[in-house]
């Protein structure tokens, strides 16, 4: 079967940011879409249905994380942020609305690239994949097993469902509010404790050293992220 190259939507309103990012991705072999606002955006993503989305936040006439809002109501379409906000707020509010991963202004190509890359593997995970591998860590989604070097860990059904939403998502990073949401349900969003208690519990049953994890990393000030099975 014939495999077509990676479409890929730049959204920024800086023409410079878009010919440089068109330049250099081309030449890795991708297709490259460019929009200068959100309204351009949101037409290309219906139009041309790209593969993934390279999203500036700040554009002329919609803010990015409002962007994000509205292609997350009917698309489940990887977005990266490429942004000069460099705050936690700004990123936590980001991968809140649902944007796969964050990068900030000035970047380097190589690491861009490994982003991409990340959000694709991501994004072509099917349903029909239930076993989850890293190392001697073997996650069976369908027998809701887990294992680590052949030997079955017991993990209590909220540590499962936990590491389930982590290895689902396994690459991309998940903040506070999005883990709460969809463990334990939108009225526990500000117990972060909760959270806190139970990664270090599941840590203590998964990680070979919890306290140098390999599987669940930290984000510092924004949430956790599963590492990849190919993350490079």
């Amino acid at each position: 079967m014939e495999e077509y190259p990676m479409r890929i939507l730049v959204v920024d309103d800086e023409r410079a940011i878009r010919r440089y990012l068109r330049a250099s991705l081309l030449t890795r072999g991708f297709e490259i879409l460019e929009a200068g606002s959100a309204g351009e955006a949101l037409q290309s993503l219906t139009n041309d249905r790209p593969d993934l989305v390279i999203l500036d936040l700040g554009l002329p006439d919609m803010d990015g994380v409002e962007v994000v809002r509205r292609v997350r109501e009917w698309s489940k379409i990887p977005i990266i942020i490429l942004s000069v906000r460099d705050r936690e707020d700004d990123k936590v509010a980001a991968l809140d609305a649902g944007a796969d991963d964050y990068l900030t202004k000035p970047f380097g190509m190589r690491e861009l690239l490994a982003r991409i890359r990340v959000a694709a593997r991501h994004a072509h995970r099917t349903a029909q994949e239930p076993v989850f591998e890293l190392g001697d860590l073997r996650i069976d989604l369908a027998r809701r097993e887990v294992t680590r070097a052949g030997e079955r860990i017991a993990l209590t059904p909220t540590e499962y469902d936990l590491l389930r939403v982590m290895v689902q998502n396994a690459g991309k990073v998940l903040t506070h509010n999005q883990i709460l949401r969809q463990v334990w349900g939108a009225a526990y969003e500000e117990e972060a404790h909760l959270l806190r208690v139970n990664i270090s519990n599941l840590r203590k049953k998964i990680e070979p050293d919890p306290d140098r994890p390999r599987f669940i990393l930290t984000e510092p000030g924004v949430g956790y992220r599963f590492q990849d099975r190919q993350e490079v």
